[in-house]
């Protein structure tokens, strides 16, 4: 009879590499023009970055306790289910599977099209289309090969990202740096548009809860996931600042706004066209690092799921070399799916909505859990308890509040996203009962 137990092979490096490369990605590359079409002051552009990483951190610290008392594969799915309902946290596993890494896959894929297609003959989608196939085939074979496959691409993306920045920080500053006087900075701060930004950032950031959804496959989880989570998130913090910097150095704002492809004009300025084109394919490679990450994580929450959804047992199933194949491939066609349907904008604001709203629920989760099970064993505990988790849950309904007025139709998608996870919630309880 094959072993259907997942086999805890991972380690720190593999967690970490989870978790910086689902941060790093398309998020970083390609949102910083939108923020400027909103916000166009660099200084309160940089605070915005700071602030993604403060919130960042704190949800990080929150998730890594209820990582340590819960330690099973799933993420947002087995904490909100084992807290609160079984029904939310089939939502919640909807949400995972669908808007979580299925969508950012599309938009990853989407971005690496657009940047290939700056130095190669061929269109953005058919590149797109052959990046997800390609990382696919390497993690349908076994998980010791996506294991290396991931850690390897995440340290590529990590040397490509910090040569960047050296770079660009070295050379004299070709963009415009005239990020604007203090009063200025601070009314941009605090005008809307600023919260309506952060949801970008937010995205961006999305990922700091990555090794969450492998806690099953990793050893002695409770110490390993936290750390994980805190060290990823931290150095993601780092990247994400100096890489803006660099961006508003070396882009005139003029050009920034509503721009997309920010890695690849950047290092057009930088490295002249030659050598723009080169960076842009060393960005390529950081994509596939992102591409890589959220097919290592996604399908994990689908096989959970599947293990306790009869309807879905299917997708529980796996290989021979321990890993969850249909999953995998089911998570591979949505992406596909979605990069064929939807705009750039337009998902990654849905996307942004969504998971902000899943991972409150999540950290608020952390008070429940406490009061509810206050003798659980916890090798870990969120530090600056209760403050850290409540600056998540201000923050982040903030961000919600101001999307919900400046944003209404991505508001409303969201919601039948959640709708949808509700009905297959419901199906789930009517067929547990006896």
């Amino acid at each position: 009879m094959r072993d259907e137990r997942p086999a805890r092979v991972l380690g720190f490096h593999t967690a970490f590499s989870v978790v910086v490369a689902n941060m790093v990605g398309v998020g970083v590359f390609t949102t910083l023009g939108l923020q400027a079409a909103e916000v166009p002051n660099g200084w309160a552009l940089l605070a915005l970055w700071l602030v993604g990483g403060v919130i960042a951190l704190c949800g990080a610290l929150s998730y890594g306790e209820l990582a340590a008392a819960l330690p099973r594969s799933g993420g947002e799915y087995h904490f909100l289910g084992r807290i609160y309902h079984p029904v939310l946290g089939v939502i919640a596993g909807w949400v995972s599977v669908t808007v979580g890494f299925s969508a950012p896959v599309a938009l990853a894929a989407m971005a690496l099209g657009r940047y290939a297609g700056t130095f190669t003959p061929l269109a953005p989608e058919p590149i797109a289309v052959a990046a997800i196939v390609l990382v696919t085939a390497f993690h349908v074979i076994d998980i010791r090969l996506a294991q290396r496959f991931q850690i390897v691409t995440t340290w590529l993306k990590i040397a490509v990202i910090v040569s960047f920045c050296a770079v660009g920080l070295l050379v004299p500053a070709a963009g415009d740096v005239r990020y604007g006087p203090p009063g200025a900075t601070l009314e941009a701060m605090g005008s809307p548009a600023f919260a309506v930004a952060l949801i970008y950032v937010s995205y961006a950031f999305a990922g700091w809860n990555a090794a969450t959804y492998i806690a099953g496959e990793i050893r002695d989880p409770g110490r390993i996931v936290p750390r994980a989570l805190m060290a990823g998130t931290l150095t993601v913090t780092v990247f994400y600042l100096l890489l803006n910097l660099v961006f508003l150095r070396t882009v005139p704002m003029a050009e920034l706004r509503g721009t997309i492809e920010v890695g690849a004009l950047s290092a057009h300025y930088l490295f002249g066209v030659q050598g723009g084109l080169v960076m842009n394919a060393m960005l390529c490679l950081v994509l596939l690092s992102t591409i890589s990450a959220m097919l290592l994580a996604g399908p994990r929450v689908l096989q959970v799921i599947g293990e306790d959804i009869p309807v879905l047992r299917g997708l529980a199933a796996r290989s021979r070399g321990r890993v969850p194949l249909r999953a995998i491939l089911f998570q591979q066609g949505l992406a596909l799916l979605f990069m064929m349907t939807g705009s750039f904008e337009v998902i990654l604001t849905y996307t942004g909505f969504t998971l902000t709203l899943i991972s409150l629920l999540t950290v608020l989760g952390v008070f429940v859990l406490r009061r509810r099970a206050p003798g659980l064993p916890r090798p870990y505990r969120v530090w600056g308890y209760p403050l850290t988790p409540l600056l998540f849950i201000a923050a982040n309904l903030l961000i919600l509040g101001f999307v919900l007025f400046a944003r209404p139709l991505v508001v409303l998608a969201s919601l039948a996203t959640l709708l949808a996870g509700y009905g297959l919630g419901v199906v789930h309880q009517r067929g547990a009962r006896p």
